[in-house]
């Protein structure tokens, strides 16, 4: 008998499952709105260099005014970073007819005008733009590149201002990972809750980039401290039965989540507004979070088996179990875990996830499938303005696709086991996005199809390594797990803009990089242990046992008889059969 016992006899599948899974998935509704918030609060409007103020004296049009002051490109927009040092009125003269120009009644201009055009004089000097930028803000009324001018030598700051956020959330895996352990799940939700909110809202107020970048590092961290804690108190409190269907539920929160950003963003055009409106909900649910009990198989396993207790009986009452509530007691409970106790050890670390042969495999493979699925996720969703289309549409398409997507990862989850479903997800990604190669510029629907395609695969293999890597985990380490892998995701979405970089040098490298990751991640999946309708493991040894079941025994019956070896009375006789090696 197991904990996965005694949760069954307090109910695993019952009322108190349902809200405590619902109330834990409606965070992840504003989870994707962080997350993807750069693709509209940093949207890059259509720009060009200021007019300078003298012009304005001439009674012409606005678009006259521009043709003689800024260049324009092949494509007929004006330059966004130069303009010209001095007015080019013959520029007019190329396009309109003199007659139809000197009919505006300024004799300066009619002269300038004139003398340019006899004399055919040009004068090309250009100069950047040192009087301040003009911003056509047709999609957001505005943004952090107009608030803050992050255009022309400044424009490289618009990724700086991501990356920074994705090393908040680096840096949240790798501390609330660790200490979620230590410390509790419920606690470290709660901090992560209340940071989330904080924060969030002092980067809607944020004076300057820098103090909006060190509020986003703050969002970014406590992003990764809800996400790793929630999917633990999720995953510990749930039947091993209803692991899949729970965890693609939680899961679609995300989805929803990037539907809810495409609406808000609509109709919240100003960047201020949206990046409030997407970080007040988080104070509702630092409060409601004091409701939550803390995972009871964490409390035994940390020596607080009474408080382990008291939960388990709520839980029995929520689900109406009356007479587990009185059948469990504090010797039963640690009867019913003596094994997973026996073996656990004072502490854990981070060496541990490497320590032992089959730790350190599934480490080293889960590195590898989470960092490539962030890194082309990320790589794929995170410039929506290359498409060429509404940044509203596009965010809702990619999106939507995610919907089925998942439903398609959650039977083949269900049926042919999370190995094979990981691997084929993230090769079949890598496929589409190489494909795209191929396909010519001008068939841009078709491209953006293949790129749709290739995002809901890179979902299905978020929604699959998020439940699969906490199945593959011990109970003593599965935060510390998490939280390394979960750090090599957010490594993947921090490098992928740098890849972009290369196109300078060679135009595809980025699509053959984007593409070739999840390709090689998808074979190394292979080697991963299947854990369908496998009970969760505990203890190192649990996992040791289950992937090497023979080898693991012969272990223990080694040191077993060892320690019984040590313990025996000087002068006694060695066991019977026993012999005992340096190799061993």
């Amino acid at each position: 008998m197991g904990f996965a016992d005694v949760l069954e006899e307090v109910g695993s599948r019952g009322p108190f499952q349902i809200l405590h899974v619902t109330l834990l998935t409606i965070p992840m509704l504003m989870l994707a709105s962080h997350n993807l918030l750069q693709n509209f609060v940093a949207a890059v409007p259509q720009h060009h260099c200021l007019l300078p103020p003298n012009l304005t004296d001439f009674k012409l049009p606005a678009d006259l005014l521009l043709r003689v002051s800024v260049p324009f490109d092949s494509k007929g927009k004006p330059e966004r970073c130069i303009r010209f040092a001095e007015p080019q009125w013959h520029v007019l003269s190329q396009n309109w007819t003199t007659k139809s120009l000197t009919a505006y009644e300024n004799s300066e201009f009619n002269f300038l005008l004139l003398n340019q055009t006899e004399n055919n004089i040009l004068n090309v000097e250009l100069q950047s733009c040192d009087h301040g930028w003009q911003y056509q803000q047709t999609d957001m009324t505005s943004t952090i590149i107009s608030e803050w001018d992050l255009v022309c030598d400044l424009r490289s700051l618009k990724q700086m201002g991501q990356t920074i956020y994705m090393s908040g959330v680096l840096v949240g895996s790798l501390i609330f990972g660790s200490l979620s352990d230590r410390l509790g799940r419920r606690f470290l939700l709660l901090w992560a809750h209340l940071q989330m909110a904080v924060a969030g809202t002092c980067a809607a107020f944020s004076p300057s980039f820098a103090v909006f970048c060190f509020f986003r590092f703050l969002t970014g961290m406590a992003l990764s401290g809800i996400i790793l804690n929630s999917l633990s108190l999720i995953v510990e409190w749930v039947s091993m039965r209803v692991r899949t269907i729970v965890g693609t539920g939680t899961a679609y929160g995300y989805t929803l989540g990037q539907l809810i950003l495409a609406g808000l963003a609509y109709f919240i055009r100003d960047w201020r507004w949206l990046t409030l409106a997407v970080s007040l909900p988080f104070y509702v649910f630092f409060f409601y979070t004091w409701w939550f009990p803390e995972s009871a198989r964490w409390l035994v396993l940390n020596h607080k088996t009474d408080l382990a207790v008291t939960h388990l009986k709520k839980v029995a009452r929520l689900n109406g179990k009356t007479e587990a509530c009185k059948k469990i007691n504090t010797e039963t409970l640690k009867s019913a875990m003596h094994s997973e106790m026996t073996n656990l050890k004072g502490s854990y670390t981070t060496l541990d996830l490497v320590r032992t042969a089959v730790m350190r495999r599934i480490t080293i493979c889960l590195v590898f499938v989470w960092f490539s699925t962030s890194f082309a996720y990320y790589g794929l969703s995170m410039d929506l303005q290359k498409f060429g289309v509404s940044i509203y549409l596009i965010q809702l398409i990619f999106g939507a696709v995610d919907i089925p997507a998942k439903l398609i990862s959650t039977i083949a989850m269900s049926y042919i086991g999370r190995r094979i479903t990981q691997s084929a997800s993230l090769v079949l990604a890598g496929v589409t996005i190489v494909i795209n190669i191929f396909i010519p510029q001008d068939l841009q629907k078709v491209r953006t199809s293949l790129a749709v395609l290739g995002k809901g695969c890179l979902a299905s293999s978020f929604s699959c390594c998020y439940l699969y890597s906490g199945e593959l985990y011990p109970t003593v380490v599965r935060q510390s797990g998490m939280g390394i892998v979960s750090m090599m995701a957010r490594l993947g979405a921090m490098t992928a803009p740098l890849v972009l970089l290369l196109g300078d040098y060679i135009p595809v490298l980025p699509m053959v990089i984007y593409g070739g990751s999840p390709i090689i991640s998808g074979i190394i999946a292979i080697f991963l242990p299947e854990t369908l309708n496998i009970p969760l493991p505990d203890t190192i040894e649990d996992v040791e046992m289950r992937v090497k079941p023979e080898r693991s025994k012969a272990e223990m019956n080694i040191k077993e008889a060892i320690i019984l070896q040590e313990i025996a009375p000087l002068g006694q006789k060695p066991l019977p059969g026993l012999h005992i090696t340096n190799e061993q």
